[in-house]
């Protein structure tokens, strides 16, 4: 395989009609697309191949919780008939091999440079080209800037004192790896019980000594019910994926998971009971979208969280550790929901125990694990899946410089703004793939990249046929669908819990729910008419 690798002598200048940073889904079908307008273009990857987030994210029981089907590219044809999914819930390991599939398809590798991180990004206001400056000290320019680095690619720093202490073997689950991991008579601990610790915990505890989870919000988690494809359902999928493509379109989410018109309190409580023990006994994509009002109404929320803590109480059966599990404090649904396999059966283990960290938190690494403001807990393997700083962290990791002089970390001080998560003002011919102010983590992601990208494109196309040279959006378009944003998120629950979502995960970060939460139809609806009326909010300039 021939991965590019060096842009050539430090200090040489390359240059391309438009820059991609970053090699995930968003990026990659980046590339191909400005290819085939025949435009230069040129990929920049951190990392050592295609992949992004599936490229770091390869511990142990590592799973996407969208089904394969709705996860993978719906934009061409032939790469829907050639490859099959072997589960309805693909292993990371597959999803990677489908983004090395697609990109060995298309010939994507020879466009990118990996191994190259790009610390400083500037406008140049005189020559209206981008400048960018890597690690290496290597130098680009380009007329057009696509961030594609994803709203998951930048994991939190190790926050506890004295990590360079320990003496055994650490990890961080965002930045895996890439050769295997024996934890065969281990003692080992895992810190953090999202969506990576739940996936995680249950495999670790197949072969380890003993397994200590460090947990401080327990998160909402529901059972996946995963199961191989058959061969007859495959050959019914592909024969049928137009249909299944243009009805994801119409939905919420952008997927063909099931999703209900009916609020919960228009159910009898009989009736609503057998629903959601029906739907918990097919699988998590039956129950979350059982009822339409769960992140509305707060009293409908609160008897769908009353059900799951049950099932935890059901499930786990020493008494005080099933307490302990279960979430308080904020409604269903507005962290991130979880699919497990098996992850409330595995504290049933005499091997494994829960530390509640509200309760007895911790406070430094030691030479042999890890200490609590109760004991000491010896350890071989510490594995940190403490989550990410999300939606803004990847791109204001960049030292990004706009028009006169004004930089990302200043025009985001108070939270992100964009004008449709794609464009900025004062930020000239720089766009955004799945960026906040979008639909983005509540949407099916690979659906909106490619949605995104059409967008971006087509509108670098626009100006080339018109005779412009820059795109960006007007302070007040930029200010009304910030605005929007807000007004939507404030009538959901998602504002009312402190996660991952709305940025409290991270000191000093602004709070606030980022995120058009009016639903991926809709949001492609708005793009598509302001497209469709001259770019409407959007400022450019002559050649």
């Amino acid at each position: 395989m021939d991965i590019n690798t060096s842009a050539g002598p430090t200090g040489a200048v390359r240059r391309a009609q438009a820059i991609v940073v970053g090699a995930g889904f968003g990026g990659m079908y980046a590339i191909h697309r400005l290819r085939q307008e025949g435009l230069s273009v040129l990929g920049l990857e951190a990392g050592g191949d295609v992949g992004g987030t599936w490229y770091w994210n390869r511990y142990p029981g590592a799973r996407c919780d969208v089904t394969s089907i709705d996860y993978s590219y719906a934009f061409s044809q032939a790469i829907e008939q050639e490859w099959t999914w072997s589960e309805v819930f693909a292993a990371g390991s597959e999803i990677l091999a489908y983004a090395n599939f697609v990109a060995d398809r298309l010939d994507l590798r020879s466009a990118y440079q990996f191994n190259t991180r790009v610390q400083t990004i500037a406008f140049d206001d005189a020559r209206r080209v981008w400048t960018l400056t890597t690690d290496q000290g290597q130098r680009f320019e380009a007329d057009n800037l696509i961030m594609a680095t994803g709203p998951l690619s930048l994991p939190k720093p190790v926050d506890i004192p004295g990590a360079d202490r320990f003496k055994g073997e650490l990890y961080r689950s965002g930045k895996w790896p890439h050769h295997a991991v024996d934890f065969s008579g281990k003692r080992v601990g895992v810190v953090g019980t999202g969506s990576s610790g739940i996936q995680i915990v249950p495999v670790v505890a197949e072969t380890c000594q003993s397994l200590t989870v460090f947990q401080r919000t327990p998160s909402f988690t529901l059972p996946m019910r995963n199961k191989k494809v058959s061969e007859d359902y495959a050959a019914q999928l592909k024969a049928n994926m137009a249909g299944l493509r243009a009805a994801a379109r119409t939905t919420f989410t952008g997927g063909v998971r099931p999703l209900s018109t009916r609020p919960l309190f228009s159910i009898p409580v009989e009736e609503r009971n057998e629903l959601m023990e029906e739907a918990w006994a097919k699988g998590a994509l039956q129950f979350l979208g059982l009822f339409s009002d769960l992140l509305t109404n707060a009293a409908a929320n609160e008897i769908v969280a009353d059900f799951v803590r049950d099932k935890i109480s059901q499930t786990v059966k020493d008494p005080v550790t099933a307490e302990a599990l279960k979430p308080r404090g904020y409604p269903i649904y507005a962290r991130r929901p979880c699919l497990d396999t098996q992850y409330y059966e595995t504290y049933n283990l005499p091997h494994v125990s829960l530390v509640d960290c509200f309760e007895e938190p911790i406070s430094a690494f030691t030479e042999t694990g890890l200490r609590t403001s109760q004991r000491e807990i010896a350890l071989d393997v510490i594995i940190m899946a403490t989550g990410y700083d999300a939606l803004t962290g990847p791109m204001l990791a960049i030292d990004i410089t706009g028009r006169d002089g004004l930089k990302l970390s200043e025009a985001w001080r108070d939270g992100p703004r964009s004008y449709l998560a794609l464009l900025m003002h004062g930020f000239p011919n720089l766009f955004i793939i799945g960026g906040p102010n979008g639909p983005s983590i509540l949407a099916n992601y690979i659906r909106l990249d490619e949605l995104n990208v059409d967008w971006v494109v087509d509108c670098i196309l626009h100006m080339q046929r018109e005779g412009l040279a820059t795109v960006e959006a007007t302070a007040e378009a930029q200010t009304r669908w910030s605005q929007t944003v807000g007004e939507i998120a404030d009538r959901t629950l998602y504002v009312k819990a402190d996660t991952w979502y709305t940025g409290t995960n991270i000191e000093g970060k602004p709070r606030g729910f980022f995120v058009f939460a009016g639903g991926l139809n809709r949001y492609a609806e708005i793009c598509a008419g302001v497209a469709a009326a001259g770019y409407e909010g959007c400022c450019f300039t002559a050649r």
